[in-house]
């Protein structure tokens, strides 16, 4: 079995026993575990020696919450909240799936972009209509097998049309146009449940690192009965129930409206709030929902930019921490972010829960948003003993940055540095379990010219398409323009919005 000695780095463990208070150690990697951290370690003559002197050893990150099918929409939209973006990156009124390729190399660029960037473990909630077809899962699975990434993966699924997902819209959308979007018959919990033990059975687990996750889109967009036949599955396999929730005001709208009380008690109610339950954004919570997530020790994939890009708000992550909620850091797809980098989402994270008030005793700590990068994203994951944190028997998820550079010139403290200072510049070594994936600045498990050449020969082609697509669905917008005009001026009797409205 290889063994790889790190030999006199800094060490940011991110475990109980030093958090984010780096030391002076050698780790041990033998085949893909730790096997030994302190000082002067021995390894055998034929062991890989990487010298550590004067650099940073830390986990690798943990992107809680993304979407591979958006990595092609990069760029491309802006000023738009959530209902209106989610008109034009996922239309009403759709074309053939992506082709295999594309859907290959659109999962392979966001793993190779994660990787480059310090990130060793994604949540790909990624959407591929009309229906969950194993193989073109497989394809997703392979991308992120030849990256050499640790991934959950799952294709998200939803049964309610999209129409009675939303407050108002049956009533202010002309019927002719309710018309176009004849969807077919919903998929039923049980078709989706033989389509989840088909992936569990001939995908999850591949090289140790690929995992089949649950994903159900969110509560308004799927029947009761889909989402217990997700939990069951969820439970029965130790795997995340990963969802949306409350990540807009309309969404708190359409609660009240639909079941007169909020999403979260409406989950409650139906025994949805589980330990194996991990909420995307959670902006729109009340005090009440706070404590009951808190009871159920659910965890919550706080997307600090794209909540703000789109327009959903502030998540209230003081609150939510002191309840007992486990955050951690999701950038969301590329299209509501335009990169998959967690340190600018660390960063964010670091400095727009100042904006939340004046009682800076509550504004978060580097610390702790550190925590969120690491072991409390590897706790969303479901894989917080496996990864997230440098302690002997866990995986070789770990990066090597050099401390000679910008971001840490000179130093000061270091979890500072690397929430407010570092972009991933300075990561020079990338390893997952054991292996390195990066090295030198390069990756070694991918060409990225040669994809980077493919994609610029394929892609403009699906744009151009995409384009059509979004003047068909343009027809829907003054609609949708409606229903967040009235749910955003409904009094709800709580407010995530900071500063003057505009």
């Amino acid at each position: 079995m290889s063994e790889i000695l790190i030999r006199n780095g800094t060490i940011v463990a991110m475990d109980r026993a030093h958090g984010a208070t780096p030391f002076a150690a050698d780790i041990l990697i033998e085949g893909t575990e730790i096997r030994s951290i302190g000082s002067g370690l021995a390894a055998r003559p034929d062991a890989q020696i990487i010298e550590a002197r004067g650099k940073l050893v830390l986990p690798g990150l943990v992107n809680a919450h993304t979407h591979s099918s958006e990595t092609f929409l990069r760029g491309r939209y802006e000023r738009m909240p959530l209902e209106l973006w989610l008109l034009y990156a996922y239309p009403l009124l759709m074309n053939d799936p992506i082709g295999e390729r594309l859907l290959y190399l659109r999962s392979l660029l966001l793993a190779m972009e994660s990787l480059r960037n310090g990130v060793t473990t994604l949540c790909d909630d990624f959407f591929d209509p009309p229906r969950h077809d194993l193989a073109r899962l497989a394809t997703v699975f392979r991308a992120y097998d030849d990256a050499g990434i640790r991934a959950n993966v799952s294709s998200a699924a939803m049964n309610v049309h999209t129409l009675d997902a939303l407050p108002f819209v049956r009533e202010i959308m002309p019927s002719a146009m309710q018309d176009l979007l004849d969807f077919g018959p919903p998929m039923s919990a049980g078709a989706y449940a033989d389509y989840c033990r088909a992936a569990f059975s001939s995908l999850h687990g591949m090289s140790g690192r690929l995992q089949f996750m649950i994903a159900p889109s969110a509560p308004q967009r799927c029947t009761p009965d889909l989402m217990a036949t997700c939990m069951e599955l969820a439970v029965e396999r130790s795997v995340p129930f990963h969802t949306h929730v409350l990540e807009t005001k309309t969404q708190a709208v359409t609660g009240l409206v639909h079941h007169s009380k909020s999403l979260i008690a409406y989950m409650h109610d139906l025994g949805l709030l589980k330990r194996n339950t991990t909420i995307a954004h959670s902006v729109w919570v009340s005090d009440e929902d706070i404590e009951l997530m808190g009871e159920a020790g659910v965890s919550v994939a706080h997307n600090a930019i794209s909540n703000l890009k789109l327009g959903a708000g502030i998540a209230p992550i003081r609150r939510l921490l002191n309840a007992g909620v486990t955050i951690g850091l999701g950038t969301d797809g590329v299209s509501s972010n335009d990169t998959s980098r967690i340190f600018d989402v660390m960063r964010v994270a670091g400095l727009v829960h100042s904006a939340a008030g004046p009682d800076y005793e509550k504004w978060l700590r580097a610390d702790e948003i550190l925590t969120m990068a690491t072991i409390g994203g590897a706790k969303t994951a479901m894989l917080e003993q496996v990864t997230g944190s440098l302690e002997v028997g866990k995986s070789a998820d770990l990066l090597v940055l050099d401390m000679r550079n910008y971001p840490f010139m000179p130093l000061n403290e270091v979890a500072k540095h690397l929430v407010y200072s570092e972009n991933g510049s300075s990561v020079e070594t990338v390893m997952v379990a054991g292996r390195i994936v990066m090295q030198g600045g390069r990756l070694t498990t991918v060409d990225e010219q040669a994809v980077f050449d493919e994609i610029s020969e394929l892609v403009p082609a699906y744009l151009a398409e995409h384009a059509e697509l979004e003047r068909r669905n343009a027809i829907f917008e003054p609609v949708l323009a409606e229903v967040h005009r009235m749910a955003t001026a409904m009094d709800i009797s709580l407010n995530r919005y900071q500063g003057d409205a505009v």
